[in-house]
């Protein structure tokens, strides 16, 4: 009898574990949403609330900017990106952490340029703060050109 409630709350236990991990995972999947939204639009209090003050943010040329830089340059349109579409996304949730890595196509305008084109492999470490992801760091790198 005793063997079949410590089976049966094992089994309980997986599907509740389970289910969370579904939940963190569209939970993050939206927040990385409202992440290209808001980096679009530049606007500040979009990007301040889904970014942690530690964040490191990695650009594909080697620069890395603190928070503070991200959203300046955003804000201000310095970096100024008027598409970006998000493909070949992956999330992986490892306790109060995802990792999503994605392909990034974008356009840009940089402070007034002609519009660029920039594509891109994304690696994006998220953490949960009470019941929000938050973003901790971000890495880009040059696509991988296909043989």
């Amino acid at each position: 009898m005793i063997k079949k409630i410590i089976l049966a709350l094992s089994f309980i236990m997986t599907v509740s574990i389970s289910a969370q991990k579904t939940n963190d995972k569209d939970a993050v999947a939206a927040a990385a949403e409202k992440l290209r939204l808001a980096m679009i639009s530049g606007e500040k209090s979009s990007l301040e609330s889904l970014i942690l003050p530690e964040l490191t943010y990695g650009h594909s040329g080697g620069h890395i900017d603190d928070s503070k830089e991200f959203v300046e340059k955003l804000a201000s349109k310095k970096s100024d990106f008027l598409t970006i579409d998000i493909t070949n996304q992956t999330v992986q949730i490892v306790g109060n952490t995802a990792i999503i890595r994605h392909h990034f196509y974008a356009t840009t305008a940089d402070a007034g340029k002609a519009p660029g084109d920039v594509t891109l492999d994304i690696l994006l470490v998220w953490a949960k703060v009470k019941n929000d992801w938050k973003l901790l760091a971000r890495q880009a790198v040059k696509a991988e050109k296909k043989k």
